[in-house]
């Protein structure tokens, strides 16, 4: 079982949308949250313990998730996929997008 947790700055548009339209794939569990201080779902240590595979949709976002929280990602596959936050949630761009992305998850 893969537990996909994904990743952006608030938690509003692009780790949702990804959790959404995964979630229903075999042989994968989804969550999301955000890295920024005002994120909707913040990043919490037990989603990071839950994840075998933490997917992150900017450099940057990967640099702050390294940072902030270095000691629990051992063990743990971390993907960038390079999806700038210049969408909405379920936006259809958006998800043609991280579906042309989700291969660099395996």
């Amino acid at each position: 079982m893969r537990r996909i947790l994904f990743i952006c700055g608030k938690c509003r548009h692009r780790s949702p949308t990804a959790a959404e339209i995964f979630a229903p794939l075999e042989g994968w569990e989804t969550d999301a949250a955000g890295l920024g201080d005002d994120a909707d779902s913040p990043l919490a240590d037990e989603q990071i313990g839950w994840a075998t595979h933490l997917v992150v949709m900017e450099k940057r976002q990967l640099a702050r998730l390294r940072r902030k929280f270095s000691g629990k990602l051992a063990g743990k596959r971390i993907i960038c996929l390079d999806v700038p936050d210049t969408y909405v949630f379920m936006q259809p761009e958006l998800v043609e997008l991280l579906r042309s992305r989700i291969g660099r998850i395996s």
